[in-house]
């Protein structure tokens, strides 16, 4: 343990969504995102909660603030609303933007950096009834909600992301269906994925034009895609095609200004390429200044049907089954597999033009367990992440220019399809009564922050 000392200046932080923490969904202008509509949809959402009162951070945020200060962390990734700044997706609330002005003043006195991003899937609602993501023209919207953003808070914001998680947004809102808007329509999705590149590149050129010594980037998830057998041709297909859907169609266009040939080819009965005008790639290519890795597992794929039938994300895939391995798993039913964090950082670093990388989430849902004394002693959750900053620190000595870690998240919130019934936080939150009770992950966490080094889980 005493060797594993991470890199001068390493930045520590946590990370939370909007629409996962804020709650006050309806107050000073907000109006419905896509979330809010697809919680009011029977069955889509366990137990059909939605995100009000989550954690009700949009009230609390000075208590959340001045807990993070008292844990020692030097930032706090947290997304902004789009319909609290543009209700609708159309004019400036300014009472939306006094909410970030303020949350980002109370995280500047405490020495808190600030690292907002733009969008965690919480497309206004109006927006989507004219086609969402699916449409061309809400990357423009998108570019004209992030200069109305950036004209109110770039004089106190350094880094700002675009996107957390464009595969989420495209493939299991517009594909799958499991996630907001549940359209099963795999046409739109792809659609969507260009579209969703298309708002970064926009909003990265909007943001350099309004602030240019600002720092801009993308977060992405990506997992190692692992066939059953490799000796199989067509498990080796289902993972080049999954992987090229989880990955490549991402970082390909991002970083070296091309779609993968493979997976245009896979996509074309889609009308996938239909939705690339001239100058498309050129814009979403644009200068990049660091890229977010999310990091919870790995995918091991097979080409055996498992009998499931429906909507599938993985569009373009015939069958694609993901068989348990003897490993542990977390509350969401999740292999814990702290290698693959290893494997997909050494992968950026090695394929992909050099860039400065953050691990902007990483973390894990367990059953916390309620000591006699009021403690909550989550072994399981201190140990999972103490296993990634191993496999984090092992990419660092490999060369990999990684320069800061997110833990997700900061406090227990709304899991999205899963409602409350799942708690990734390192804090805990009593939904009745908001009290917030930092966890043994949040004091073990904190002694690491102010050590910038792994010390040991006691």
């Amino acid at each position: 343990m005493e060797n594993i000392v991470f890199p001068q200046g390493f930045l520590w932080g946590a990370a939370t969504a909007a629409f996962q923490v804020e709650g006050a969904t309806d107050v000073d202008g907000r109006t419905d995102s896509i979330w809010d509509e697809f919680c009011r949809q029977p069955g889509k959402v366990v137990g059909g909660d939605c995100g009000e009162p989550a954690a009700d951070h949009y009230r609390r945020f000075e208590q959340d603030v001045a807990m993070m200060a008292d844990l020692g962390l030097k930032a706090y990734r947290f997304s902004i609303a789009w319909p609290r700044v543009r209700p609708d997706g159309g004019k400036v609330n300014q009472a939306g933007l006094d909410f970030y002005q303020r949350l980002i003043d109370s995280l500047l006195a405490h020495d808190i950096v600030p690292w907002p991003t733009l969008y965690h899937w919480d497309l206004p609602q109006k927006l989507e009834e004219v086609g969402g993501w699916a449409n061309r023209d809400t990357a423009f919207r998108f570019a004209d909600y992030a200069a109305a953003t950036v004209e109110a808070l770039g004089d106190r914001v350094g880094t700002w992301t675009t996107m957390n998680e464009p595969w989420c947004s495209a493939f299991l809102g517009y594909a799958g269906g499991n996630h907001a808007p549940g359209r099963t329509e795999p046409a739109a999705a792809v659609a969507a994925v260009h579209h969703l590149l298309l708002a970064h590149g926009l909003a990265a050129d909007t943001i350099r034009a309004a602030q240019p010594d600002a720092k801009v980037g993308i977060t992405l998830n990506m997992y190692p895609i692992i066939p059953v057998d490799p000796g199989n041709p067509a498990d080796l297909d289902v993972a080049r095609r999954l992987d090229g859907l989880q990955q490549r169609i991402f970082l390909d266009p991002l970083l070296r200004g091309e779609y993968p040939a493979d997976i245009l080819a896979d996509l074309e009965p889609y009308g996938f390429g239909e939705h690339i005008k001239d100058g498309d790639l050129g814009v979403i290519s644009g200068p990049m200044d660091m890229l977010g890795v999310n990091y919870y597992t790995e995918h091991y794929v097979s080409s055996t049907p498992n009998g499931e039938a429906g909507p599938s994300p993985w569009v373009g895939v015939q069958h694609a089954s993901f068989p348990a391995r003897d490993a542990p798993m977390t509350d969401m039913g999740w292999e814990v597999r702290p290698d693959g964090l290893t494997t997909v950082l050494m992968r950026v670093h090695q394929d992909y033009p050099r860039l400065p990388l953050y691990i902007t989430e990483n973390g894990a849902a367990f059953r916390d367990d309620f000591s006699g004394n009021g403690a909550i002693d989550d072994v399981d959750r201190t140990g999972f992440i103490a296993s990634h900053l191993r496999a984090a620190h092992a990419a660092i000595e490999a060369g990999v220019d990684l320069r800061g870690y997110f833990c997700w998240s900061l406090l227990d919130n709304f899991e999205w399809a899963e409602g409350y019934a799942k708690r990734f936080g390192i804090v805990h939150v009593d939904y009745d009564t908001q009290i917030r009770t930092p966890k043994m992950s949040a004091r073990w966490y904190s002694r690491v922050a102010r050590d910038n080094a792994l010390v040991a889980v006691s």
